[in-house]
């Protein structure tokens, strides 16, 4: 059943991917979970480049939920973001469903000021 999910899911990312494009100004935010760990990376697709990567592993946050630690992953690539000049980005959900983890992620990014 695992290999069906898999199956399903890159199917939605391709659907999703066709239609969105990061490039230098408006970087493509995209989004990874594993069971454990929240992957959040800022990549230019134009030279094939990640900006900036951030991840609930790098941040040490233990005891958190997981919700919990994906706010604060979104928090912070969107603190590196804005650092860099990046105001501005295109959401990749990776197939993933926009509830939970993703939505959390995406919230504490915008929460920081990053636009979408």
């Amino acid at each position: 059943m695992n290999n069906l999910k898999a199956k399903r899911r890159l199917k939605i990312r391709m659907r999703i991917r066709k239609r969105i494009h990061g490039t230098a100004d408006r970087p493509r935010l995209s989004v990874y979970k594993s069971n454990k760990v929240t992957y959040a990376q800022l990549i230019n697709d134009e030279q094939g480049h990640t900006l900036l990567a951030s991840s609930s592993r790098l941040l040490n946050v233990e005891g958190s939920t997981p919700v919990e630690m994906a706010r604060m992953v979104g928090e912070e690539l969107a603190k590196q973001a804005i650092t860099k000049g990046i105001e501005e980005i295109v959401f990749d959900r990776s197939g993933y469903i926009y509830h939970g983890r993703v939505k959390a992620l995406a919230e504490g990014a915008r929460a920081q000021g990053l636009k979408f």
